[in-house]
C-alpha cells in the first residue's frame, strides 16, 4: 500500500513520462503509440517502475528496448520537468500486458 506521497510522485512521473514520450514519439518511441499505464515506486523512493502499452507501430520489443537505451535521455527530461523533486528515482521500464491477459480471460470465460 503506498503512502499519498508515493501516489503523488507516481502520477507526477506518468504525467511527465506521457508527456515526453508524445513529444519525442519518432525518436525514442519508434513511431508507435506509447502510453504510461502505470507507475510504482518504491517505499525509499529510489526506483519507479514504468508499465508501458504500445500500440500501432513495430514490434513492442523493439520499441521497449528503444525506450530503455534511452532511459537516460528520457529521466533527464522527466528531472528538468519536476524540480521540486530533490533526487528523481531510477526508472524501469516495462511492457504492459495487462490488456492481453484480460483479453485471454475473457476468451476463455466465452468458452
Amino acid at each position: 500500500m503506498s503512502s499519498i506521497r508515493q501516489s503523488k510522485i507516481e502520477a507526477g512521473i506518468q504525467q511527465e513520462l506521457a508527456t515526453v514520450f508524445q513529444r519525442n514519439a519518432s525518436e525514442i518511441c519508434l513511431g508507435a503509440m506509447v502510453s504510461v499505464s502505470t507507475v510504482r515506486i518504491t517505499s525509499d523512493l529510489s526506483l519507479a517502475r514504468c508499465y508501458l502499452s504500445i500500440f500501432a507501430g513495430p514490434n513492442p520489443k523493439e520499441v521497449l528496448e528503444n525506450v530503455i537505451a534511452n532511459k537516460g535521455k528520457i529521466r533527464g527530461e522527466v528531472g528538468k520537468r519536476l524540480k521540486n523533486m530533490k533526487k528523481l528515482p531510477q526508472l524501469a521500464f516495462f511492457i504492459d500486458d495487462s490488456l492481453d491477459y484480460a483479453q485471454n480471460i475473457e476468451e476463455l470465460l466465452k468458452k
